[in-house]
């Protein structure tokens, strides 16, 4: 195959092309990071499902060993080996190996360019609102100036067209009457919190489905920081409670033995929404299954998996129903077809006036990504 080449005067070029050869640890390091969200960030899992991989597929050479590829991630900082406290520094043998921060942050940037492709960097990004005032974005649109305008919005090529009509290339005067400002939008800042069902369902029947969602909390969360560093992402997990979890803590996400306590999550989520100054607030539910838990006055939790319990989603409801008044919206992102869960969906949709998105689990991210990007709706 050949490159073309262009040279001003010169016209096109036909040379040889070369394809790249990829580094070793670099065509490595991506299975590796692979395999470290499938295993929840253990590291000697990862390697020996890489040295399993490399039996069938040949992934190391005789000039490039696993052991060569786990000296480049401990000397690129990316893994470090944690020292027994009852061994101290005595050598007695090498100590469990961790991920740095560097690759928790690797992993988040691997996710993103999984899910939706290379993002490079921008400016700072903020939602578009339709709303016109004083804003820092120019949308084009021009008019006359009024007392209190901010003078940084003067067109001053607008304007000194206006005082050369109004008044004569002779008698050059700019006067207020000949001020143009340009419009400019208010940009909005979005509050997000991201809730994911941990129930023991997440895992069951031989499909995993906590990977991906690991995956896409860890996508949006680089995808917010690169492009909208404006706003807040709050991730929580929920099984038979809810808690926060912080995002370095995201590759490390496991499934528990429990029950789905969605009014725990809900909770959580409108509490930590409150605390939050942005107007535009917003909460993302991942979830496989119906609600089936939720947490009585005296403390004991009320279970119940056989179809729709009514106390459950009766208080679901209300949850639904008292984040729509605190104008959050909520968007449910099914990725099961219980019908049970179906139903519940459609009915908490409603109350809450939010949005459902009914995806496989391959699709997950591209949906999550374009309701944050677009607020597309799209109901069941």
């Amino acid at each position: 195959m050949e490159g073309i080449d262009f040279e001003f005067g010169k016209g096109f070029t036909f040379s040889k092309h070369i394809p790249k050869e990829i580094p070793h640890f670099d065509r490595v390091f991506d299975v590796f990071k692979e395999l470290l969200t499938h295993t929840s960030g253990n590291i000697e899992e990862a390697f020996e499902w890489l040295d399993t991989l490399d039996k069938e597929y040949d992934i190391f050479t005789d000039e490039y060993s696993l052991q060569d590829f786990e000296d480049d991630l401990k000397k690129r900082g990316y893994i470090k080996e944690e020292i027994d406290p009852e061994d101290g520094n005595s050598g007695k043998g090498p100590g469990k190996k961790l991920l740095t921060a560097k690759l928790e942050s690797a992993l988040r940037e691997y996710a993103l360019d999984q899910i939706f492709g290379k993002l490079k960097k921008s400016g700072v990004g903020n939602h578009r609102t339709t709303k016109i005032g004083v804003g820092d974005e120019k949308d084009g649109e021009q008019r006359s100036y009024q007392y209190g305008d901010d003078m940084a919005l003067i067109n001053m090529t607008e304007s000194l067209k206006n005082a050369q009509i109004n008044n004569g290339i002779s008698d050059l005067r700019l006067t207020e009457n000949d001020l143009i400002v340009e419009e400019t939008k208010h940009k909005a800042q979005m509050s997000t919190v991201l809730m994911i069902d941990i129930s023991h369902s997440m895992i069951l029947y031989g499909e995993d489905r906590i990977t991906p969602a690991k995956k896409v909390a860890m996508a949006l969360v680089e995808l917010i920081n690169r492009k909208y560093p404006k706003d807040t992402i709050d991730i929580i997990v929920f099984g038979n409670e809810a808690w926060p979890i912080k995002i370095k803590d995201l590759p490390y996400l496991k499934v528990g033995p429990y029950h789905t306590n969605t009014v725990a999550g809900l909770e959580l989520a409108m509490d930590i929404l409150r605390r939050k100054r942005n107007t535009n607030k917003q909460i993302f539910m991942i979830t496989d299954g119906k609600p089936s838990c939720v947490k009585l006055p005296n403390g004991e939790f009320y279970k119940n998996s056989n179809g729709l319990d009514e106390m459950i989603v009766g208080k679901c409801l209300n949850k639904a129903a008292q984040a729509r008044k605190l104008k959050i919206p909520i968007t449910t992102f099914m990725i099961a077809q219980d019908p049970y869960l179906r139903s519940f969906v459609e009915m908490f949709t409603a109350q809450n006036k939010g949005k459902a998105f009914l995806t496989g689990l391959s699709g997950l991210g591209e949906m999550i990504f374009e309701d944050y990007e677009k607020n597309r709706i799209k109901r069941i």
